[in-house]
């Protein structure tokens, strides 16, 4: 785990200043050791700061140059099965100085090329791979998104890096707002890849790579697509048999996290007490040959406050387990300095609480197991159940639904609530639906006169008829944007910006496609989401521990800002600064 940054200037020239500078503005995910490799007549720099993880010693050291002195990487992530293709790669006579993920990843490269090698990867990755031999430069992300990789052209100069703010070191790189990904952000709350907040930024695509040769051209492609997945899963569903697909699914699990175990560092998990976390820190104790640790962050207003229920989790599972109480004052000090953490806007008020379990977690431990994902492929928002009852009660409700919006609208005056279910009624389709729940803004033009709203991965026409059920379309959804672009994107900012490597076992791409071939059925059931999930835990822990509301955390954002936050708020908003930014 690290950050990543490098210059490719076709003109050629010494670029290893700027990225020094690059790599200075992402310290943070790296505290362990940074270098630089150039190129002067190439034109080419990339930049490390390293968070050792795998291979403490020199031997696993950034920038990598390969044995045969083709390939230099700089690469942010972990290949958890590494250690698993080196007999064959040794067998054709690879040898290897030391035992990081990083050295496996070149000799990979250097045995199969760049695009045969991404399939075999299991891991969270981003990288640029600079070809000496074509003189090109490469860059490569994950399946789901869990790593980001930003990128941009300003002349004849590419830049690139883990963070915008390692862009913004560099005077080439353009820093004028973008319209159409502030119109994006108003809806989703997140700018999706891969447009970026800046003009001219942009964000590699989960599942795919890019490569920029030295006359400038540019050829890319995907390797994995979780539409695609989708699609292969919903055609080889699995018997809708609780034991058996339970059965597989503790496999995978099992799988999942114990590659993910793999670590030279001391390692723990995020524990908040629902069932995604809960079910992680329960198959790391039965894959664990060690003591499992587990932290949760608790607060001193009851409404937001789940260390309880975390604690009675650990107790029953056994782990060692570590709470933070933290203060109301305690997120509300945090909040002006958010812009900074985030570099782009992110309208997730989680990533306070997230900030701050990833503190102290890292007091003890340098990676931490979590749940995410497991909503999204498993169906646990409230939205997913919601929107399928919805879409039910529109087909049931046939020629009254009409009647229905028109009655629910006229009391809307009266009963608040009436007037959003007026809104809901009147969509055409589960489509909308689902754009409905997710959009913070239904229309921005009142804000942004004269912006077109971008098409965005979720607005594509041909997904109704590829995952045609409304509510496993809505689940493909999530993963296309709202997991990659917000969860992820909350995550990896929060815990890179103390140094913790942060791993998601339930976004193991093979658990991924094992989760697509479960019957919906499986999914939502008897009126909850995540039945599997719930039913794998209920194995583990007592049902009891596990059946309570879905909570989250939510803030008093309206008292913050209405109070001691006001005149922050206020100045951000003033008409002059609004007219200064545009």
């Amino acid at each position: 785990m690290c950050g990543i940054a490098g210059v490719f200037d076709r003109n050629g020239g010494d670029q290893s200043h700027s990225v020094e500078a690059m790599t200075r503005a992402i310290a943070h995910r790296g505290p362990d050791g940074h270098a630089v490799w150039s190129d002067a007549a190439a034109g080419v720099a990339l930049g490390h700061r390293r968070l050792a993880i795998q291979d403490l010693s020199p031997a696993g050291a950034q920038p990598m140059v390969s044995a045969d002195g083709r390939w230099v990487i700089v690469f942010n992530g972990e290949l958890y099965t590494h250690m698993t293709e080196r007999p064959a790669l040794e067998a054709a006579g690879c040898s290897f100085r030391g035992h990081s993920d990083t050295e496996t990843f070149l000799a990979l490269i250097q045995r199969y090329g760049v695009e045969a090698t991404l399939p075999r990867l299991v891991g969270m990755f981003a990288a640029a791979i600079w070809d000496r031999q074509d003189r090109a430069l490469w860059f490569v992300r994950d399946r789901m998104g869990v790593k980001p990789l930003y990128w941009a052209e300003f002349g004849t100069a590419v830049l690139f890096g883990s963070e915008l703010k390692a862009l913004a070191a560099d005077p080439r790189c353009s820093r004028d707002i973008d319209p159409e990904s502030v119109a994006q952000y108003l809806r989703f709350g997140a700018v999706p890849a891969p447009r970026a907040i800046w003009r001219g930024v942009h964000k590699l695509a989960p599942g795919s790579w890019l490569r920029i040769g030295a006359d400038g051209s540019r050829t890319n492609g995907q390797y994995w697509s979780v539409t695609a997945v989708a699609e292969a899963g919903l055609a080889t569903r699995l018997p809708a048999d609780p034991i058996l697909v339970g059965q597989e699914l503790d496999r995978y699990l099992h799988d999942a996290v114990a590659c993910r175990l793999i670590a030279d560092v001391p390692l723990g998990a995020f524990l908040s007490g629902g069932i995604d976390s809960s079910l992680v820190v329960a198959v790391m104790r039965e894959v664990s040959s060690a003591p499992v640790r587990s932290f949760a962050i608790g607060f001193d207003d009851p409404a937001l406050n789940e260390a309880a229920h975390a604690a009675a989790v650990a107790h029953a599972l056994g782990s060692d387990h570590t709470t933070l109480m933290a203060s109301g004052r305690d997120a509300e000090a945090l909040i002006p300095g958010l812009a900074g953490l985030v570099d782009e806007p992110l309208g997730d008020a989680s990533i306070l609480p997230t900030y701050l379990v990833s503190r102290l977690t890292r007091g003890h431990v340098t990676v931490a197991l979590s749940g995410d994902g497991g909503d999204e492929l498993f169906g646990g928002y409230d939205r997913h159940r919601l929107a399928h009852r919805l879409t039910q009660a529109r087909t049931r409700l046939g020629f009254l639904s009409p009647l229905a919006t028109m009655a629910a609208r006229s009391l809307g005056g009266r009963v608040p609530a009436l007037t959003k279910l007026a809104e809901v009624l009147a969509l055409d389709g589960a489509d909308p639906l689902y754009s409905w729940f997710i959009s913070h803004w239904k229309t921005t033009a009142a804000v942004l006169p004269g912006v077109t709203q971008p098409v965005s991965a979720i607005d594509d026409p041909t997904l109704a008829a590829r995952v045609p059920d409304p509510a496993e379309r809505m689940l493909l959804a999530d993963s296309l944007l709202y997991l990659p672009d917000m969860v992820l994107t909350k995550v990896d900012r929060a815990s890179m910006a103390v140094a913790l490597e942060a791993r998601e076992p339930l976004l193991d791409h093979r658990l991924v496609e094992f989760a697509w071939r479960v019957p919906l059925a499986l999914k939502l059931r008897e009126g909850r989401g995540k039945w599997l999930l719930r039913e794998a835990l209920y194995r583990r822990v007592p049902q009891a521990l596990v059946d309570r509301p879905k909570q989250g955390f939510a803030p008093p954002l309206a008292h913050w800002l209405r109070g001691p936050l006001r005149g922050w708020a206020e100045d951000l908003l003033s008409p002059q600064r609004l007219a200064d930014h545009g």
